[in-house]
């Protein structure tokens, strides 16, 4: 990676966070002529895919292109794919992981790894990034840190005796035969899927249905691809669904764990509960330097900056307008030019390259055109 430090010490942007969304940013910078920048990553390019359980795959597929030229839905930069460089249809964690490391290494983004940003903080008119190696200093900061490295931990009594399916490096090293999982989203099918497949017994428990929603939107109801999985003979054999059963509590007693459900219904495991409850994401480190929305989400203006501190922009799955969710990669890629143009126009760049996003459904200006309504 390449990792020059400025001459003057302050940077024009650093951006926070490697993965999907950090590494897509970084590039519609470089689009929209801004050079001085430098992307901080706690760990390595695309550590959060690398740290998927290793038989989770994404549940979006992926394509090269198609005759109208579409780009790859999993892709974060222009004439990229990762259906093109890994010849998969539904990447795993590591291959995405090896994808967005090639599109940093053959662009040269400036890239500075085990680099742990602990505190953002407005000074005069730039800003301080603390991180625990020392100190860096820029005109603007993108808050791209994403969500899966901070991860849901509670939400009932004796949350913290289950084991969050992002702390699982796979499924057949896990010990045992009579599984108990939490949250029946796609994570909680991913994991009792794969269980499954080894033969083990799983009952799944949610507060709703989602296995049954009727909508096209991957947001609200499981993917065509989790679908197909719960059709598998496999699984119908294997696993029991539990809807609208909302877990109450945990409570483990000489090594035998109780699940206390909806309406009194009670059941036992010799093993950890497995607990798919989504995350609570890294936007909560800088929350105290955005207004709030009434749903708890981050308050963005039209370029995705935060209202009360000028120059500092939300990138990611996080991102929330109106009623509009960005939780998927090809949904939250379509404001990366809109943060590159915005900040490009406040250092005097005329960021003429970003038109060339609107070939891939980048909207630089109309929120009405961002996509459909939907819950994360």
């Amino acid at each position: 990676m390449n990792t020059t430090e400025v001459s003057d010490g302050v940077y024009d942007v650093v951006v926070v966070g490697a993965g999907a969304a950090g590494v897509g940013v970084a590039v519609a910078l470089r689009y929209a002529g801004i050079e001085n920048y430098v992307v901080c990553e706690r760990h390595t390019v695309g550590a959060s895919f690398a740290s998927w359980p290793a038989e989770t795959r994404f549940i979006t597929p992926s394509f090269p292109t198609n005759s109208v030229g579409m780009l790859d839905l999993n892709s974060v930069a222009i004439k990229t794919s990762p259906a093109y460089s890994l010849e998969v249809e539904h990447p795993t964690g590591e291959e995405y992981a090896s994808y967005l490391q090639v599109i940093s290494k053959f662009l040269g983004l400036t890239v500075r790894e085990n680099t742990d940003v602990v505190q953002v903080a407005k000074v005069d008119d730039g800003f301080r990034i603390d991180t625990a190696d020392g100190t860096l200093r820029a005109k603007h900061v993108i808050w791209a840190a994403g969500e899966f490295q901070y991860p849901r931990l509670n939400g009932f009594d004796g949350s913290e005796l289950c084991r969050h399916t992002a702390t699982i490096p796979s499924y057949e090293e896990l010990e045992g035969d009579d599984f108990v999982v939490i949250g029946g989203y796609e994570s909680g099918v991913d994991a009792a899927y794969h269980l499954a497949c080894r033969g083990k017994r799983v009952r799944v428990f949610d507060t709703q249905r989602p296995w049954m929603e009727e909508s096209s939107d991957p947001s609200i109801a499981l993917s065509p691809f989790t679908h197909d999985r719960i059709r598998d003979p496999r699984f119908f054999k294997q696993v029991e669904l539990y809807p609208y059963c909302p877990v109450e509590s945990v409570t483990c007693v000489d090594g035998t764990y109780e699940v206390t459900a909806g309406e009194g219904l009670r059941f036992e495991t010799r093993v950890p509960p497995l607990f798919a409850g989504g995350f609570d994401g890294s936007q909560k480190l800088v929350a105290d330097l955005f207004e709030q929305r009434d749903d708890g989400s981050l308050l963005l203006s039209e370029h995705d900056e935060s209202t009360i501190v000028p120059g500092l922009f939300l990138c990611g799955p996080a991102v929330r307008h109106d009623n509009h969710v960005f939780c998927f990669i090809f949904k939250y890629r379509q404001r990366f030019a809109v943060v590159a143009k915005a900040i490009a126009t406040s250092l005097g760049l005329p960021a003429e390259a970003l038109e060339g996003y609107r070939d891939w459904g980048m909207y630089l200006d109309d929120l009405s055109n961002c996509g459909e309504e939907c819950v994360c």
